[in-house]
């Protein structure tokens, strides 16, 4: 199989972690990497080996030599590097969330399919043995008629920046949109409308809130306008339901692990459990993850192409297995997130033609 020649667009804290990733994989094949940051970028390039350096990203994707590109920026960059990148002819991993708005998200999957190129977005869940293993126990007609699921997530004290990590722009709507729906709900999220199997979001509800206390002069420094905890309720079509909490600051111990619940059966994810009825006796039962998952690598010659978000956009660009709906995924949740948004800025439920005809563009200038 050929290799597959990448460019890298950003190479901070998330570029970093995606080269890594990107040097275990056998047939990916960094040949160039931009950020506005000269120093950084000649920094990364001699530690792993990258040939060529820029300090604007338009001439990384000039370059004749590059198969696709991972952006790895904040988060109302994703639309306009993306779209450069697309029309330039070349495949695009972007980091999540999509972007900073659902019309921006839109648009990028609109692109890509206009252009007739792959786009993917860093959803790492869908990887995980546990979203592997319900996927599997839900194909098998394990759980029946699937009708309502939670997502959760949870940090006690995890906020970036004011809790001691990262930098403010994760904090900023002008950078980042939004908080921790943006930042960790979209993993969750996206994870269980993937187990869903891509459900039609009808109604949303929601609310979001900025109140556990921080360090004053983080405050002051942070411009920190987004939110902390996010709440949601989604009415999809043949009467499906989710509700959503994700949280990066909570008084409260941690919250019990996203499910999905079925006529007949139901799977909580984190810790792994499967719950039926068996010959009308209450059953609750645990899996050896590891071992499924060690078996499935033996007999199923492609299995190794599911171990991680790269190793899978490198393995669908060589034709191995056809892309998982990253895209389809990151669009819809980003279309839940921004409805949770108008829902608790107009103080009502709200549609999902209302989130499109709402939705403004965040998108940076470039």
């Amino acid at each position: 199989m050929k290799d597959i020649r990448i460019g890298i667009i950003g190479v901070g804290q998330i570029g970093k972690s995606h080269i890594k990733s990107y040097s275990q994989i056998v047939g990916a094949q960094i040949v160039a990497a931009a950020d506005v940051n000269a120093a950084e970028v000649k920094s990364v390039a001699a530690e792993y080996k990258i040939p060529h350096t820029f300090t604007d990203f338009r001439q990384l994707l000039a370059r004749e030599d590059i198969d696709c590109v991972d952006v790895c920026l904040h988060n109302n960059f994703h639309a306009p590097v993306t779209l450069a990148a697309l029309r330039a002819g070349k495949n695009v991993y972007c980091e999540k969330p999509m972007a900073g708005a659902y019309v921006d998200a839109k648009a990028m999957f609109d692109e890509a399919r206009k252009q007739k190129r792959l786009l993917s977005i860093q959803l790492a869940t869908l990887f995980s043995p546990e979203t592997k293993i319900a996927r599997h126990l839900i194909a098998q007609g394990r759980l029946g008629r699937l009708y309502h699921a939670r997502s959760t997530g949870f940090r006690r004290r995890g906020r970036p920046f004011v809790d001691g990590y990262g930098t403010a722009s994760f904090v900023q709507k002008k950078t980042a949109a939004g908080g921790a729906l943006y930042d960790m709900g979209v993993y969750h999220i996206a994870q269980i409308l993937f187990l869903l199997n891509l459900p039609k979001v009808e109604r949303i509800s929601g609310k979001t809130y900025q109140e556990t206390d921080m360090d004053p002069q983080r405050r002051k420094t942070s411009g920190y306008d987004v939110e902390e905890l996010g709440l949601g309720f989604v009415k999809c079509a043949d009467g499906l339901t989710l509700d959503i909490l994700e949280s990066w600051a909570i008084h409260m111990n941690p919250f019990d692990g996203s499910f999905i619940a079925g006529s007949q059966g139901g799977i909580r994810l984190s810790p792994f459990s499967y719950h039926t009825t068996c010959e009308d006796v209450v059953s609750d039962s645990t899996f050896d993850l590891g071992s499924s998952d060690w078996r499935w690598h033996q007999l199923r010659d492609k299995e190794y192409a599911y171990d991680s978000p790269q190793q899978h956009w490198i393995a669908a660009q060589q034709g191995v297995v056809d892309l998982l709906p990253t895209a389809q995924l990151a669009l819809l949740t980003q279309l839940i997130s921004e409805g949770i948004y108008l829902s608790d800025r107009l103080g009502r439920e709200v549609t999902a033609q209302e989130v499109l005809a709402h939705s403004k563009s965040t998108a940076a200038k470039l």
